[in-house]
């Protein structure tokens, strides 16, 4: 039966996010008024997030403005807004002090926040790498800890000062050891005259038994070996049982460190609770193969909001390509059902795993073929332009990247605010 209710059908998507993104586009052309919310007014590029982090590139390198993305689309309007929930009944999504947005279908591309499993106190002391917001804070607190280090006379807490610890031996926190171990040991070694940034210790700590453990154990092995060459401490097999303002705790060991970061764990955003639905521990929606949601054909779920088993019985994984390929499927999908039609079942291709351990060292796995070592960096490297958004975007990485392969220089490393109770915050006086 048709879903059409009018001669433009009223579609709303929560969340510009890759999945988000995709799906508006796929339904270019069709008879519908698009509403995108979302609580920022830009789309992220999330897998070079980490470089944002670690100085390697400016926040607007890596992200557009929504309303840019679809200047040329007047059926698709960009609302600022924060979803809080959705009234099925009357087909309405909540906001936060804003009127409710009324819908005839509805896709949900909220994805993922981070996880502390249980201890969301840890936070404050250990920020994770999901947003802008996040980058600069760890930006700013990374580099202000140098700064501090280079004024302590105390060597114990000088140390502490040069200790940066890394929770989570995922891509996200490969990346960000293998990119801070060559800012403190390439970058910054000149800049300083009281301290050697070359002394500076990062531990890395997986509670699994091996680095990214997506990877092939051969990768993962070349993972640990190639950030031990650049200084990097990995502990594996313990968890970390405490974070705190002075470091954390693994098993029976204490770490003295100033800056922790937090790259272990994720959480779904809280849309099963809005629509009432069964969800996994993660928080995760089950849907229906056609990436609907149980009971409500209207409304379809996708990317890290969601769980739905890949070719094989794996869940898809909670990565980019993924995402896109589900906003393209809900686009068809939704197109289905203003046809009148049944939507396909969702298919999705793994098109590869990628991880980069600092400069000319990356791990690839397509499936049927792998790689590690600089070949696959460059291969990296050539994927992440070419999937930005924009020749402006991509000449600027790539002239970024050329600048630290050659020079070993990073241009963003700017302490834009320093906040009370940060770590590296600097003395008063």
């Amino acid at each position: 039966m048709s879903m059409v209710q009018s001669p433009r059908t009223r579609v709303v998507v929560i969340g510009a996010g890759f999945g988000g993104i995709e799906a508006v586009r796929g339904l270019a052309g069709a008879a519908v008024d698009i509403t995108i919310i979302d609580s920022r007014n830009h789309h992220l590029f999330q897998p070079l997030l980490y470089q944002v982090a670690t100085a390697s590139l400016t926040p607007s390198d890596i992200a557009w403005p929504i309303r840019f993305l679809f200047r040329g689309r007047p059926e698709v309007s960009v609302l600022m807004a924060t979803a809080t929930g959705i009234d099925t009944a009357r087909r309405l999504v909540m906001l936060k002090g804003l009127d409710p947005v009324a819908y005839d279908m509805l896709i949900i591309a909220t994805g993922a926040r981070h996880s502390y499993f249980g201890h969301d106190d840890w936070e404050q002391f250990a920020p994770a790498l999901k947003t802008l917001e996040d980058a600069t804070t760890i930006r700013r607190r990374v580099l202000t800890a140098f700064e501090q280090a280079e004024a302590e006379h105390d060597p114990a807490r000088q140390e502490m000062l040069l200790t940066f610890a890394i929770v989570g031996g995922g891509p996200t926190g490969v990346e960000l050891a293998g990119a801070i171990a060559e800012l403190a040991r390439d970058t910054l070694k000149r800049d300083f005259r009281h301290i050697d940034t070359r002394e500076t210790r990062i531990v890395l700590v997986e509670a699994g038994p091996r680095l990214l453990p997506a990877f092939v154990p051969e990768q993962s092995a070349f993972a640990k070996a190639a950030l031990e060459r650049l200084g990097v401490e990995v502990a594996l097999g313990e968890a970390v049982t405490l974070c705190d303002a002075n470091g954390i705790v693994r098993g029976d060991e204490r770490i003295a460190a100033a800056t922790v970061i937090w790259a272990a764990g994720v959480q779904a955003s809280p849309a099963a609770e809005w629509l009432g639905v069964p969800a996994d521990r993660a928080g995760r929606i089950t849907v229906e193969p056609d990436l609907s949601v149980p009971g409500h054909p209207e409304i379809f779920a996708i990317g890290d909001t969601v769980s739905i088993a890949a070719p094989g019985g794996k869940p898809v994984p909670g990565i980019a390509p993924a995402a896109k390929q589900a906003g393209r499927h809900a686009a068809k999908a939704v197109r289905a059902r203003l046809a009148g039609e049944t939507p396909a079942p969702f298919r999705y291709h793994h098109d590869g795993s990628l991880a980069t351990i600092g400069k000319r060292r990356a791990v690839i796995d397509f499936g049927w073929i792998r790689l590690s070592g600089a070949l696959a960096w460059w291969i990296w490297g050539i994927a992440h332009v070419f999937f930005l958004i924009g020749v402006r975007h991509r000449l600027a990485v790539a002239m970024s990247w050329l600048w630290i392969y050659l020079r070993n220089q990073r241009a963003s490393r700017l302490i834009t605010q320093t906040e009370p109770g940060e770590a590296g915050e600097p003395p008063p006086g």
